[in-house]
């Protein structure tokens, strides 16, 4: 058993050089002209880097998607945006972002790594449920305006966040609309409904109600998060299984806050992805090869 998670380590490890090796994709606005909210905004983004290498972002003005498409021949038609955390002060985009997105696309499923604004870092004008929210849901609906050129079955297009981002994912969740008709704009055209969700150890738990429409869920935490996370996320299970909306919960044990998607993490946390991978299949949103 040891030497098969060392060996899982060292292949999982081989996956996620190519990041570090090769250019990131290129970043497309989701508002080429222009955010709403972010009008005179001009500071530049910050890069930074932590004591274990990992990136961290903020001061964004142009929120954007990374995409990380599968080949063709891999492809399985689903997508996912992946919506990294940070207390909305920053975005953790290495762990609980390029990493993801990689893991994933190997796995022939399409992702989009989200920049989103930040509504609690020094001095931002930027609000969660307005501009951080409207981030989210334009992601959804491009990615839908896009789906053939990308291979994606629109029917097949969710949310995944991490803490903040949870947060994020869970209210793209309760607040959608089936698209703007009246717009001028094709992207607005879009839903902004996830067909599914993913909330890995998500933020402010409290405010997830689901109800019978909301989309069918998997839900990860660790054991020794903190309360309102731990326990709440086994309370929200239960509002999911009240509202009859499908719902997988995972809590792994000797595991705390933060631990996203990282080689180096040999504990039964590390293979939550492959649970995910798992549950999208047994889900039906998966493409049959």
């Amino acid at each position: 058993m040891k030497f098969w998670r060392f060996a899982q380590s060292i292949i999982f490890g081989l996956l996620l050089l190519p990041a570090a090796l090769r250019a990131q994709p290129t970043e497309i606005p989701l508002w080429p002209n222009g955010a709403p909210g972010s009008e005179g905004k001009k500071a530049a983004e910050v890069v930074e880097r932590g004591k274990n290498g990992e990136r961290s972002v903020f001061q964004v003005h142009n929120p954007s998607i990374a995409p990380y498409l599968p080949p063709r021949a891999k492809a399985t038609g689903a997508a996912v945006i992946v919506i990294p955390g940070g207390g909305h002060r920053v975005l953790a985009i290495e762990h609980e972002g390029y990493n993801v997105g990689l893991w994933l696309s190997e796995h022939g499923i399409a992702a989009f790594v989200l920049k989103y604004r930040l509504a609690r870092e020094t001095n931002s004008t930027y609000k969660v449920e307005v501009e951080a929210l409207a981030d989210t849901q334009r992601a959804v609906r491009m990615v839908r305006s896009r789906a053939q050129e990308w291979g994606i079955d629109p029917a097949s297009v969710g949310v995944m966040g991490f803490s903040a981002g949870g947060e994020l994912a869970a209210l793209a969740c309760m607040r959608f609309d089936n698209g703007i008709q009246s717009a001028t704009d094709a992207v607005e055209k879009q839903s902004d409904k996830p067909n599914f969700q993913a909330l890995i150890y998500p933020g402010n738990s409290r405010i997830i109600s689901p109800v019978k429409e909301s989309p069918p869920a998997f839900l990860v935490c660790g054991y020794n998060d903190r309360p309102d996370i731990s326990e709440g996320l086994a309370t929200v299970y239960l509002k999911f299984k009240t509202a009859g909306v499908p719902a997988d919960l995972h809590i792994y044990s000797n595991t705390g806050h933060g631990f996203g998607l990282r080689a180096n993490n040999q504990k039964p946390s590390g293979n939550w992805i492959v649970r995910f991978d798992e549950w999208l299949a047994d889900s039906g949103f998966l493409r049959k090869q």
